[in-house]
């Protein structure tokens, strides 16, 4: 009798069977999807009282037969994003790294936090490109599919993005799911994307909507995990 781990019999296929089954536990001892998901809820349910008493910037308008078209910018709700996502995922990477060295092991955190800075970074030179520039040279703007894809790096298009990043860091098909749905609901179809919106509702209805969503989904992925823990 030794204190020594008996071999797996040197069969190479139970081995790897038991080495997957390892890697598949520390992926679920990894997990806190729960988290992401609450605190960008919170920055985007943050967003609703800029939009509605921030300063909007209106320029460039232009006559057209039923009316007139314009640029309109939030100008505190730009910056409002662009620290508070920033932050963020600052926050949750720290919740990441708390909890993977109380349970003992590692975090790959590092390429989801990267993507969702460096989706900020470009939401934000996009932004300042069509300030600089002018995105409206006919009289019925740029088309459909290329306001669509702006509006998938707005804000709450980005965090879809990320979302998805992490689905696969956690090689998590529910997320994975979760996020489609949450950029199917947010992000208007190409067809029916029109310059100026940034979706089926007015800005603050979509923030509530999408706040909501994240929201429901921190409290389900919570959920799950707290039953996966009782079995």
């Amino acid at each position: 009798m030794t204190p020594d781990a008996v071999p797996a019999g040197g069969d190479p296929r139970r081995l790897l069977a038991e080495a997957r089954e390892l890697a598949r536990r520390v992926r679920l001892a990894q997990r806190v999807t729960w988290l992401p998901l609450l605190v960008l809820a919170l920055v985007t349910f943050g967003a609703v009282p800029v939009y509605s008493f921030g300063h909007r910037v209106v320029s460039d308008c232009r006559a057209l037969s039923d009316g007139e078209v314009c640029k309109v910018w939030f100008q505190a709700v730009s910056f409002y994003w662009w620290a508070a996502l920033v932050l963020a995922y600052v926050v949750i990477a720290g919740g990441y790294l708390r909890v993977a060295r109380a349970r003992g092991l590692g975090a790959r955190m590092l390429p989801y936090v990267l993507t969702g800075v460096a989706l900020v970074v470009v939401s934000a030179a996009v932004t300042a490109a069509l300030r600089l520039l002018d995105p409206l040279p006919y009289p019925g703007g740029p088309s459909a599919f290329v306001v669509f894809l702006l509006h998938l790096l707005d804000p709450t298009g980005a965090i879809g993005l990320a979302l998805l990043v992490l689905a696969w860091l956690e090689r998590r098909v529910a997320l994975l799911l979760f996020a489609l749905g949450y950029l199917a609901v947010v992000l208007p179809p190409p067809i029916a994307a029109g310059w100026g919106t940034s979706s089926w509702w007015g800005p603050s209805t979509q923030m509530e909507i999408s706040g909501g969503l994240l929201l429901l989904g921190s409290a389900g992925f919570a959920l799950a995990q707290r039953l996966r823990r009782t079995r």
